[in-house]
């Protein structure tokens, strides 16, 4: 039958692409990005540690009001006991996980000049966003800016490098809101006062920015207190924004308002 050569001929195609990217993998075995180690899965860009790490920190169930871990019998009214007093400037959020584990140590890679990860990272930026309660409401997304002092010393602001990898039918990316004041890490802060303190007036928008009437979704990579997304809501609603939302890869302090 005319079907007997070409089966044999996939068959063995099959068997030397498999001998060679078994080859590959002993000659020259895949890292993983996050830890370094040698990982005996062809393909995967994490080791089994790290994957399972990250899995352990990125559950599901999670305050769509705040971004911490909660159990949805806890929500009342779409918030959960740890933010019912707490000050939100934002109309909602969107995380990938808890700072902890894989992830935090990923995060604090990709601020340090690891961009390789910017793949992975993105990846599970656009998973969260595509699970958000505001994903169809987006109109622009909006990475929260460095001073142009820190983006010169780092080459590169990730939060920019996470919105460019995110998957959504019409918004667009604006870079029209801007850091005019140099600040000191927040993570150097030693309370949530303190940090409110250091971005108070620290953002700014362009002259003929497009926010005014928009919906605007805000790019980071880590939440803590909400100082600075809280800062940059109330400068984006300043400049007409119709609504801001959060997107973070990860929300530090589970316990820290």
């Amino acid at each position: 039958m005319i079907t007997t050569p070409n089966r044999t001929s996939n068959w063995f195609a099959r068997a030397i692409s498999d001998t060679v990217g078994g080859l590959g993998q002993l000659l020259w075995p895949a890292k993983c990005v996050n830890c370094g180690r040698h990982s005996i899965e062809a393909g995967s860009i994490l080791c089994g540690d790290c994957w399972e790490g990250l899995k352990s920190v990125c559950s599901a169930d999670y305050c769509r009001h705040c971004g911490r871990d909660v159990s949805p019998y806890a929500i009342c009214g779409g918030v959960c006991p740890n933010c019912r007093d707490e000050e939100i400037g934002f109309d909602g959020i969107a995380r990938a996980g808890m700072y902890a584990e894989s992830l935090r140590k990923m995060i604090l890679a990709f601020k340090n000049d690891r961009t390789e990860l910017d793949s992975i990272m993105a990846w599970l930026a656009d998973t969260a966003l595509q699970t958000s309660t505001f994903f169809r409401d987006i109109d622009i997304f909006v990475p929260v800016p460095l001073h142009w002092r820190r983006r010169f010393h780092r080459g590169y602001n990730q939060s920019y490098l996470l919105a460019r990898g995110l998957k959504h039918p019409s918004a667009e990316i604006s870079t029209d809101l801007v850091r005019i004041r140099y600040t000191k890490p927040q993570s150097e802060m030693p309370s949530p006062a303190a940090r409110a303190k250091n971005v108070k007036g620290a953002f700014a928008v362009r002259y003929r920015h497009p926010f005014a009437g928009h919906k605007v979704c805000l790019v980071d990579d880590i939440k803590t207190t909400n100082a600075t997304l809280n800062e940059c809501s109330k400068t984006l609603r300043e400049a007409g924004a119709e609504k801001v939302f959060a997107l973070v890869l990860s929300v530090a302090g589970q316990n820290t308002r």
